[in-house]
């Protein structure tokens, strides 16, 4: 060997020890990183000097399910959390708070009105039992539209989210294509399109498909196409205010529906589906049932025509916002529900007329004709009313018939049950995520003690290349002294 041969041959060593020795403080200053893949330096000999290849491992199926595995976590924990936030129109059983307990008391109060019809202070206490049973349903259906309007609000949210990692993805994904052509190294930037990914995971269940050049294109879990050489606009209308009857607003992908009933290939994980069913599916029903109830209530106090079982029955303790009809449908009465002004005495009425009957003017309402202090008929029919059993439609998940208190506690059961198996539901779907990213780690992580072994390894091989090319200076100063 000559030795300038020797001479290049020891330069082409050190220079890739140090490519080599750059990668593995790459390597360790990526531990710590999720998103951070291990990059390997591979010798490459040719007729040339040795080259270094840079490669980064990976593993398409593991990451793969890690990112589905992201996306079904996500939507399985906004369910819990909007289901949590419903568990505030519950209230303390043990302080009288829930609707139940209210039922309960006014059903008491009835009850001692009844056993002393003539105490005024009994009848006003009925009245005010009832006031706070019209106040909790009231408060129960505003915290119900809020939870809506809250989920509402974090779709556009998370779909302004969605918009911004793709054009992020964009920018990412031209640095891998430009680098796979231009033969550089994309170890990093394919690190970044990754993590973007995973990001973007956590919004919407999506699919990539690779192409020639590194090229990508991500598809939503529904084939609607998200980025294909090009972003695609994502597109949600929040709505201003929820009500009982409010239909929020869809999210659309390329100005195609894709969430809710009417969309033909909804998508089915990530935030927006999770935010899309508390929003459009759990509290809807359970403003359903509040809103049964409340019509329960108005049709058990309702004062019917004593005269003719064909009259008009109308509105009595309890009334949709003060009409004095009964509400024909039951959509948003659990909002509007309230007690009759004519037996309020804090708006000037009678609580004896909740004993007497008559709220609503005209004999043939009036039960008491005689104006009998001890009259308590009317009071003990209030009660039966009250504990009747009442038809409920199937959509409210409640018993089809059953009494008003036992539909109460019916409905917090329901909620109790839902929260139990979405909360069952996130810690199956966060175990499967925990295995799926270990199984990720191990395989595409970096080990700091094998990337301090893999230095140690470098200094030695760094060492001889620096004694070989000592040696062939030595032998190069020879000549030159010898003519000096």
């Amino acid at each position: 060997m000559s030795l300038s041969v020797a001479m290049k041959a020891a330069r082409g060593a050190l220079q890739a020890n140090a490519t080599a020795t750059g990668v593995v403080s790459r390597n360790i200053a990526g531990v710590d990183d999720p998103a951070y893949s291990r990059k390997i330096a591979s010798l490459v000999t040719t007729d040339g000097p040795v080259r270094v290849v840079i490669s980064r491992a990976s593993d398409t199926l593991l990451f793969d399910k890690t990112i589905h595995s992201t996306s079904e976590l996500a939507g399985r924990t906004e369910i819990l959390k909007g289901l949590q936030s419903l568990e505030d129109t519950v209230g303390d059983t043990e302080e009288g708070r829930s609707i139940s307990a209210r039922i309960g008391a006014v059903k008491t109060a009835l009850a001692n009105a009844a056993g002393q019809p003539n105490d005024i202070n009994l009848a006003k206490a009925a009245v005010a039992a009832a006031k706070d049973l019209a106040r909790s349903l009231n408060q129960a259906s505003t915290t119900i539209q809020k939870v809506r309007f809250d989920a509402d609000q974090a779709i556009a949210h998370s779909v302004g989210t969605i918009n911004g990692l793709l054009g992020d993805f964009d920018k990412a994904n031209k640095a891998v294509v430009f680098g796979t052509a231009t033969g550089a190294d994309i170890s990093d930037a394919l690190d970044n399109r990754d993590k973007i990914l995973a990001q973007l995971s956590q919004e919407i269940g999506i699919h990539t498909s690779v192409r020639a050049g590194n090229d990508m294109a991500i598809y939503a879990d529904n084939g609607a196409p998200l980025f294909d050489r090009l972003a695609r606009p994502v597109t949600f209308a929040p709505t201003l205010a929820f009500g009982a009857g409010t239909t929020g607003n869809a999210v659309l992908i390329d100005g195609i529906r894709v969430t809710g009933s009417g969309s033909m290939m909804p998508v089915q994980a990530g935030r927006i589906v999770g935010l899309m069913t508390v929003r459009d599916e759990a509290a809807v029903t359970y403003q359903k049932q509040f809103d049964a109830i409340a019509g329960g209530l108005i049709n058990a106090f309702a004062e019917t025509d004593k005269n003719s079982a064909a009259g008009t029955a109308l509105a009595g303790l309890f009334t949709n916002a003060g009409n004095t009809a009964l509400p024909t449908a039951i959509t948003g009465l659990a909002s509007s529900i309230q007690v009759n002004a004519k037996a309020d005495p804090e708006q000037g009425g009678n609580p004896f007329t909740l004993r007497d009957g008559g709220m609503n003017g005209g004999a043939q309402y009036r039960y008491n004709d005689t104006n009998a202090a001890s009259y308590s008929d009317r009071l003990r029919a209030l009660q039966s009313a009250l504990g009747a059993e009442r038809p409920f439609a199937p959509d409210t998940e409640l018993p089809a018939s059953t009494a008003l208190l036992t539909a109460a506690n019916a409905s917090v059961s329901w909620l109790e049950a839902t929260r139990k198996a979405a909360s069952t539901q996130v810690d199956k779907e966060s175990a499967v995520l925990n295995s799926a990213s270990n199984a990720l780690s191990n395989a595409t992580g970096v080990n700091r003690d094998e990337e301090v072994a893999t230095m140690l390894e470098l200094e030695k091989s760094y060492a001889a290349s620096a004694k070989l090319l000592a040696a062939v200076n030595a032998m190069l100063q020879t000549p030159l002294d010898a003519v000096r």
